[in-house]
């Protein structure tokens, strides 16, 4: 992982557990969440049963290489479909790992298989008759395409597409948690995730106070080689995507944001980007309505917690969010407001094997994991005895 996309060493290494995390739980639950469900009607026997689709393909980002095809992978497999994969152009290694790992786990010649092919294949794979769904993670751009395909086939598609996560701060956080949550949640991976936290919509009541310590943990990240363990901020995963980062946020503050701290390149050998903060952002500006996908975070003023609220759902995304107060029963009432796939109060956004995972609007459609995951690629079909 860390060799073909730059991830700190010590993040690569958690990544693996988390992958083998996802499969004990569904070699433990998928039988459960697959068993028939006995329904009362005018039938004498009457019940839902879940059944594989076929094949399924699975396209799939670099930023967390294992990860995001064992949570697709796992639950499939265990379904009794079949998989194949076409990973990103720049983590060739990772998905022929992700093959000989099913291999050495015993799973049948051909169950999953990588397609080391090109972007401009997938339209033709999908199209096949051999291949009956299809899942992706990756951009906007390229959901779209996905689903104009699989639509016009008639393919079952999920999809998980961008996001901009709000991260509410209300005027009686308690700050030394939320600045750690913001800290981790933003620049976890050098920002490069689809449930990063990437606008801190804070209240006026506590907005000084909450820049002034967020600035300090920010620049007291290390950046350097992903390899070393003390490092804490790792390279882009490629110098096209720090560029076009850097133009986002120029053209953000030449319509009038503040660079609290970075906001600029590092120079040298490395698709480095300082640990940045741009202050001020209002509609208008671009790192307002767009996601930047990389180690920025973005500071959005509100006036009170109904306003917040207002900035938090005036968003083409949602995927996830996050509330941050003392008030549990608050946050919570908050949260279930904020337009989202997942919302959590005082804790980051992440995925959880238990848990639902995915978004709406223009962060996509479907679920992964948990029970719900599971049945995404099952035809639940009735079955009806007299």
């Amino acid at each position: 992982i860390t060799q073909e996309m730059g991830k700190l060493i010590n993040d690569s290494r958690a990544e693996v557990e988390k992958c083998a995390g996802v499969c004990d739980f569904y070699a433990d639950n998928g039988p459960q969440f697959l068993a028939d469900e006995m329904i009362e009607s005018d039938a004498g026997k009457s019940y839902v049963g879940y059944f594989p689709l076929g094949t399924v393909l699975a396209v799939m980002p670099w930023n967390f290489p294992l990860w995001q095809v064992f949570r697709f992978a796992a639950p499939a497999l265990v379904a009794g479909n079949t998989g194949v994969l076409k990973h990103a152009s720049n983590v060739p290694q990772c998905a022929l790992l992700i093959e000989d790992v099913f291999k050495e786990a015993g799973f049948p010649e051909n169950v999953f298989r990588s397609l080391m092919i090109k972007a401009s294949q997938v339209k033709a794979v999908i199209e096949d008759p051999r291949v009956h769904a299809v899942t992706l993670t990756g951009s906007e751009p390229a959901g779209r395409q996905v689903a104009a395909t699989a639509g016009a086939n008639l393919k079952k598609s999920v999809l998980e597409l961008g996001g901009s996560d709000a991260f509410i701060v209300l005027e009686d956080a308690d700050l030394d948690l939320t600045i750690q949550g913001a800290v981790t949640s933003r620049f976890l991976n050098t920002g490069q995730s689809c449930i990063a936290a990437k606008r801190f919509i804070v209240v006026d009541a506590i907005a000084e106070d909450f820049i002034t310590r967020f600035k300090a943990a920010v620049e007291a990240l290390k950046a350097g080689d992903p390899m070393d363990e003390t490092t804490t901020l790792a390279p882009m995963a490629r110098e096209d995507l720090r560029d076009e980062l850097h133009v986002q946020v120029a053209d953000t503050l030449a319509a009038g944001a503040e660079a609290t701290t970075g906001c600029e390149p590092i120079a040298g050998v490395g698709a480095f980007y300082k640990a940045s903060i741009l202050d001020r952002v209002e509609p208008g500006m671009r790192a307002y309505h767009e996601e930047l996908f990389g180690p920025v975070a973005i500071v959005i003023r509100a006036r009170d917690e109904e306003d917040a609220l207002s900035i938090a759902n005036d968003s083409p995304f949602g995927l996830g969010g996050s509330v941050w107060t003392q008030d549990s029963a608050r946050g919570e009432a908050l949260a279930r407001q904020v337009e989202s796939g997942c919302t959590f109060v005082n804790g980051m956004v992440k995925s959880d094997a238990r848990l639902p995972f995915g978004g709406i609007k223009n962060s996509g459609y479907g679920r992964e994991l948990s029970q719900h995951g599971i049945r995404e690629f099952t035809n639940a079909k009735t079955v009806w005895i007299k």
